[in-house]
């Protein structure tokens, strides 16, 4: 226990009767305070029980971000099932415009040899007549 030393002042001022009963006092307070505050064994138990209460804690924790993810993984598998056929539609949808356009390269392609040939034969006739005529008409 500590000792209490009261100045001189306060001493004279009170008597040595009243410094003594005041001495008292403070040794009362103290040791009153003294009892309210936990002990050693009294801190150990709170500890033990808050590390039992931490492990609670983290295993509720644990069980719940395993249902979290499980449900993720759940999501995620349907949102790559819509995508995968939301790709093969497209896919499916390209396949078709290309299939249209080599159909129409085809079409417009023959239609273009058809007209080359058309030319071709108009410029050898055409090229043939006036052949002719020059030889005919001018060289004699």
């Amino acid at each position: 226990m500590a000792v209490i030393t009261i100045p001189d002042v306060l001493r004279e001022r009170l008597g040595e009767k009243a410094t003594m009963a005041f001495v008292d006092v403070i040794k009362e307070v103290d040791s009153e305070s003294k009892k309210d505050l936990p002990t050693k064994t009294d801190l150990l138990a709170t500890k033990a029980e808050l590390k039992e209460d931490i492990y609670k804690v983290n295993e509720r924790i644990t069980i719940e971000i395993g249902k979290i993810n499980e449900r993720i993984t759940e999501e995620v598998g349907k949102i790559n099932e819509r995508i995968t056929i939301e790709a093969a539609k497209t896919n499916e949808r390209i396949t078709e415009e290309i299939g249209k356009l080599r159909n129409d390269y085809e079409k417009t392609s023959k239609e273009h040899i058809k007209w080359m040939f058309l030319f071709w034969i108009g410029q050898i006739t055409f090229m043939t007549g006036f052949i002719t005529v020059i030889l005919k008409y001018f060289i004699k």
